[in-house]
């Protein structure tokens, strides 16, 4: 069995989604998650931990919480479990969780 596999790919949509990383302009495939798009673009961690430990995506099916990143504001949001939209406004968390509300929308 080949590795690749093991991985469900989503079929080839021919469209670009455009949103911003930490204010960097950025592209992704429509119908690839937050946490797909962060590696896809750089690979760099998603988060920082209190330490200043990186963290990135793990496990990518909502049970780690690594992967969690402010979207449009909003923190906390588990990036492997929401599909990029054009627009979307992303920014690495440093540090501890805070508990700040946001939009409701995401």
């Amino acid at each position: 069995m080949k590795i690749a596999s093991r991985f469900l790919t989503l079929p080839e949509t021919g469209r670009i989604v455009y949103l911003t990383i930490d204010g960097e302009p950025v592209t992704a495939r429509a119908g690839d998650t937050v946490a797909a798009a962060l590696l896809a673009h750089s690979g760099n961690p998603s988060r920082h931990s209190a330490t200043g430990a990186p963290r990135t995506v793990f496990c990518m099916m909502g049970v780690c919480f690594e992967c969690l990143i402010e979207i449009d504001g909003r923190p906390n949001c588990q990036g492997c479990m929401i599909r990029v939209r054009d627009g979307m406004a992303l920014r690495r968390q440093v540090g501890l969780r805070s508990f700040a509300q946001g939009p409701a929308d995401v």
